[in-house]
Parts: C-alpha cells; sequence; structure tokens
C-alpha cells in the first residue's frame, strides 16, 4: 500500500468514517474509496465503482462482480449503540448487541441505576443526556435508543440523536406515549421526526425483557442493512396500504 493511501486509510478510521481500498490482484494497484470518491492510481469504472458504493454500505469485502480481477477490503469502524435509561430492558439488550457487533454505551446519570454491578463489562455514562450525546458524537454507524420512559432523560437525547447522522433512533414507548412526544416535539420545532421508530423494534409479539432486547437488535440490524426507506415499519403502514 503506497504511502498516501496509507496515510488517507489511517485518517479516515481515526475520523471513523467508512472506506474502501479496491486492489488490483494483477500489479496491486490501488484506489481508495471515501464517500463514494476514489482516489488513487487505480481508475474505476463506474460500473465497478457502483458495485463498490453498494458492497460497501453493507461491509461485504471480496473479489467484484463487475471485475474479478479487482479486491475491494471494506474500512468500517465499529458500530456503537447508545443506550439512554439503564432499565431492566437495557440489561437484556446490552449483552445482545455486543453479540452482535455493537459497542455499547449506556446513559443514565441516575447512578443508582447505571451501576457496574447491572451493568458489568459495559461502558457507563452519568452525564445528562444531551451533555451525554454531544460528547459520544453519534456518527453513521451509530444507533441511539432511548428506554428510560422519562422525557426529562428521552426527549434530549431523541433530539439530539435526530440532529446526528445516526442510522437509527428509537424509542421505547406505546402509541400513545410516541403521540404526546411528538406533540412536545413540534411545539419546539424539533424536525427529521420521521427518523424515529416507535414503539422501537420488529412487531415480534414479544413482551418480555430479553424478547423486547431482541426484537430491538432485530430491527436495528435490518436499518444498518436495508435503507430506511425500504423498510415498512410493522407500527407504521406503509402509504397506500389498506388498512
Amino acid at each position: 500500500m503506497k504511502t498516501a493511501t496509507l496515510r488517507a486509510l489511517a485518517s479516515a478510521r481515526a475520523a471513523r468514517q467508512p472506506v474502501v481500498v479496491v486492489t488490483r490482484l494483477r500489479d496491486g494497484a490501488q484506489s481508495l474509496v471515501q464517500a463514494g470518491h476514489p482516489q488513487g492510481d487505480l481508475e474505476l469504472v463506474e460500473p465497478v465503482l457502483a458495485e463498490v458504493r453498494e458492497r460497501g454500505l453493507h461491509d461485504r469485502s471480496g473479489r467484484l462482480q463487475t471485475d474479478p480481477g479487482l479486491f475491494m477490503r471494506c474500512y468500517t469502524p465499529a458500530r456503537r449503540l447508545i443506550l439512554v435509561g439503564a432499565v431492566h430492558i437495557a440489561q437484556a439488550l446490552a449483552p445482545a448487541a455486543v453479540m452482535a457487533g455493537f459497542d455499547v454505551t449506556i446513559v443514565d446519570p441516575r447512578t443508582a441505576f447505571a451501576t457496574v454491578e447491572r451493568f458489568p463489562d459495559t461502558r457507563l455514562a452519568h452525564d445528562w443526556p444531551d451533555v451525554a450525546l454531544a460528547k459520544l458524537a453519534p456518527d453513521a454507524q451509530t444507533a441511539v435508543v432511548a428506554l428510560s420512559h422519562d422525557p426529562k432523560l428521552d426527549d434530549p437525547a431523541l433530539i439530539a440523536a435526530l440532529a446526528s447522522p445516526a442510522f437509527y433512533v428509537g424509542a421505547l414507548g406505546s402509541r400513545r406515549t410516541h403521540a404526546a412526544r411528538l406533540e412536545r416535539f413540534a411545539a419546539r420545532g424539533i424536525t427529521g421526526t420521521e427518523r424515529l421508530r416507535a414503539p422501537v423494534g420488529l412487531d415480534l409479539g414479544g413482551r418480555s425483557a430479553g424478547e423486547i432486547a431482541i426484537a430491538i437488535i432485530a430491527e436495528i440490524i435490518q436499518t444498518r442493512y436495508r435503507p430506511i426507506e425500504r423498510i415498512p415499519h410493522p407500527h407504521h403502514p406503509t402509504p397506500g396500504a389498506s388498512a
């Protein structure tokens, strides 16, 4: 790998930006693709670049179908999950998310709830959610889920998450709770609420903390690998669908 490519790769990884390196196997010529744009001594024609962009979204390294002489390597930052509220569902959701490859942080200023005993081996943040989210800086590899059922905790976190590039933003609560939340946000001029998944999780029918945790992590994974506009949300019928 040439010095310029190596430096660009290191810079992208330090900034938690996904990047792809495409290598021509016969001579080692390379192109680094960041935000869909190639740079390097390997020229990529549009069909090849389109495949690189698509596979990069799904973190799929390997030989390219459009040109088997090219190999792409994805460098994707670790996905993060920020949970707001150290509640019993978080106790089930945190380890499930770790198993799915997420770095988990639990945000809750209530030190009696957010304890090492209740959440072993989990990063804890005891700041208020708006302060914590500002420090954690959710990016395109981050999911944020509000679980506390307390608007004083959930609302600031959700507002910060909706203003960020986070690929998934969800909140626990009933439809009535969510309707009241949307009214509060509308009164404050908060935009982007169409991105908010609530009630959070796939509608699997489960009721226990473990079942709800599985439904939430399943929806996060689904959203990660399928563009959000293609996913009919179980709680919000697709426009034009019959009631």
